[in-house]
């Protein structure tokens, strides 16, 4: 099973069972997906999934809004009065309790399992900048390489500040700009210095180099910790 639906919960048939083996399935390809030290998308998944179902179990009108809103004949007058008899209906709670019960320890397992992961990966990469870094660090240049380390990834990078529930947080973005053969002759420094002069719109823009001593699924597992990493970086 690739993906689980936001509202896997309340959508499609409300029984145990059929909940179990949804889940079952979805639990059994993540596993999968961790032993291949493949993080994302599921360790994202998990952290959303895991979050909701706890705020829908302690939160009544949650549960609510989750049902699938499908306008009946009457109209949406009636809408309101219909979704409160479903959630009155004490056989679709003792079924939905029952599911989230067997859920909640299961989605925290599989949680700690990837995070696990995810920190051993984090302290096997290194990350320093290249030459001088500049007071603007919200936009620059990011190099990612792991073993055998002769070809390094090259993206720009653009930092965005934003408020979510009046908390500043970081988002950033990436762009493929080149991959570069590293030798003896071409060092980490003299391709800064190659971009440098290909793109005068960055005069003097930091320049971020993560390595690997691991070699490790790439798009799925070190771009993402390089990523993170990088953010904590500039917000320190």
């Amino acid at each position: 099973m690739e993906k689980l639906e936001v509202n896997w919960l309340t959508e499609g048939i409300i029984d145990f069972e059929y909940k179990k083996y949804l889940l079952l399935a979805y639990f059994k390809t993540v596993k999968e997906s961790f032993t291949r030290i493949e993080l994302y998308p599921y360790l994202a998944d998990l952290v959303f999934h895991y979050r909701n179902l706890q705020l829908i179990k302690d939160n009544q009108q949650l549960l609510c809004e989750s049902f699938p809103k499908e306008i009946s004949p009457e109209g949406l007058k009636n809408l309101e009065v219909n979704y409160r008899k479903i959630i009155q209906d004490d056989d679709v709670m003792t079924e939905l309790q029952s599911v989230m019960e067997f859920a909640l320890p299961r989605f925290k397992s599989s949680l700690d399992e990837g995070s696990f992961i995810y920190e051993y990966v984090e302290s096997q990469c290194q990350l320093s900048p290249i030459g001088f870094s500049s007071l603007y660090k919200n936009e620059g240049y990011l190099f990612v390489s792991q073993p055998p380390e002769n070809e390094t990834n090259i993206y720009r990078y653009q930092m965005t500040l934003y408020e979510q529930s009046h908390q500043p947080m970081r988002s950033i973005q990436t762009y493929p700009v080149m991959v570069a053969e590293r030798s003896l002759s071409n060092t980490y420094e003299s391709i800064k210095r190659m971009l440098l002069k290909k793109n005068t719109e960055l005069p003097n823009p930091c320049v971020y180099l993560v390595v690997s001593k691991l070699k490790v699924p790439y798009h799925q597992t070190l771009m993402p910790v390089a990523k993170r990493m990088l953010v904590k970086e500039i917000a320190r």
